[in-house]
């Protein structure tokens, strides 16, 4: 069974349940077990001194990945996704999609990268961004923020 942490920087969100719930249809569907997965949603602030400070990158981002990947007994600790809330609302708006399809769209970005998957660049034919738009498809009638 899949564990799911989800924490907010500031106001917890209604759509917490559903974003868990999303996560582990998604970790069920990768043949993933017994994950313990963490996620933190932020502000822009947060995570540009993240990404600063572990990628050397001082601008801010939609999301980060940090990978664990350690096991204690049964359980496996992949790492943590960081998703900044006010990003995720600028990238709907610049590509015209609804903020909900953006926020299941960096939830896969980031725990595709956990599996071990990365990208070179943002071209569409990428594999890790065919499987990301793929599993998108797959559940796009599970909302979270809606």
């Amino acid at each position: 069974m899949n564990r799911v942490e989800i924490a907010f920087e500031g106001k917890t969100q209604p759509w917490r349940k559903r974003a868990e719930s999303f996560i582990t249809k998604i970790l069920d569907r990768l043949g993933k077990r017994n994950w313990n997965l963490s996620v933190l949603f932020c502000g822009s602030p947060t995570i540009r001194s993240l990404n600063a400070r572990y990628r050397r990158r001082d601008e801010s981002t939609d999301v980060l990945s940090f990978s664990l990947g350690e096991s204690c007994g049964s359980r496996f600790f992949p790492g943590d996704i960081v998703i900044s809330l006010e990003t995720l609302k600028e990238n709907a708006e610049y590509f015209a999609v609804p903020q909900d399809e953006e926020l299941r769209r960096l939830l896969i970005h980031g725990i595709l990268h956990l599996e071990g998957m990365d990208h070179a660049g943002n071209e569409p034919g990428e594999p890790m961004l065919v499987l990301q738009e793929r599993l998108l498809e797959e559940f796009s009638v599970l909302h979270i923020m809606e």
